[in-house]
């Protein structure tokens, strides 16, 4: 069960992840996205979540250092996720790439790097870099985005390390029951992005009802059957109360029949690209 904001899940490798962190995807650099990471860590989050492509790491690490300060703690109590782009994958591009990530986020490791997309020809390469930079301890562990079962497969039958970590678009329009199956029975962590479906379940509704009975948001709904899926979530937000309000989930959980109603709201639809059918 988990009871709280800084719960963690034990990855393959020993390492502890927060089950529940900050997502900034789409927060542009600035003073907002600076005191949103400031204020979640001060409000008990403690993974944050970013990526080259976000263009906002300078900023997150600003938010990180503030965050630390106010919060009275250290570097080691955090979680920080970067993800490598598309245009870096490869080998020594890949080594290069996290570097500029580093510097940018001005931190001395990474808890967790990701490939971002699974381009075809191109993330094995990437994913050696990615080993490279684990058995050198300048991340803590490593895995993939937007990875599907085939792609994960694939990636297998040459990976030294397997990934500890798989972070896909998945909400309960898009549940995604047989990759999660797969994940759990390889020890890989599923994490969820876009859980909120950018917003679009908000008014379901089915999910109304749910949220009726127990007193809560439909985003808390959500959230809290995510967990209970044993899946990691990184919902983004840059105002001050909808990031704690977003946190408040430790404290009912969903009974069966409603984990169920809210499985059957899966449509297998995405707001994002298919990991299949991708062109950038």
């Amino acid at each position: 069960m988990i009871k709280n904001l800084q719960d963690t899940t034990t990855l393959h490798n020993g390492v502890k992840m927060p089950w529940f962190g900050l997502g900034v995807f789409k927060v542009e650099e600035g003073q907002e996205l600076v005191q949103a990471v400031k204020n979640a860590i001060k409000h008990g989050y403690r993974s944050v979540d970013t990526a080259a492509i976000y263009g906002n790491e300078t900023g997150v690490g600003k938010g990180i250092l503030e965050g630390i300060k106010e919060a009275g703690i250290s570097r080691d109590d955090l979680f920080i996720t970067s993800k490598v782009w598309n245009d870096d994958l490869g080998y020594d591009s890949t080594l290069k790439a996290f570097e500029t990530s580093l510097d940018k986020l001005g931190l001395e490791y990474l808890d967790l790097y990701l490939i971002h997309w699974p381009v075809e020809g191109k993330y094995k390469e990437a994913w050696r870099a990615l080993e490279t930079l684990y058995k050198a301890g300048k991340v803590k562990a490593i895995g993939v985005s937007n990875f599907q079962i085939h792609h994960l497969e694939n990636l297998l039958k040459d990976a030294e390390i397997k990934p500890m970590v798989n972070q896909v678009e998945l909400h309960p329009r898009l549940t995604q029951k047989e990759l999660l199956s797969y994940c759990l029975e390889n020890d890989i962590q599923l994490e969820a992005w876009s859980p909120l479906m950018q917003g679009q379940l908000l008014d379901l509704p089915e999910l109304k009802v749910i949220a009726e009975k127990y007193n809560k948001s439909i985003a808390q709904i959500i959230l809290r059957w995510d967990l209970q899926n044993g899946i990691v979530v990184i919902p983004k937000s840059t105002k001050e109360h909808r990031i704690i309000e977003n946190a408040n989930v430790f404290d009912f959980t969903l009974s069966n029949e409603d984990m169920k109603a809210i499985d059957a709201l899966n449509q297998n639809h995405r707001v994002g690209p298919d990991p299949d059918n991708f062109d950038f």
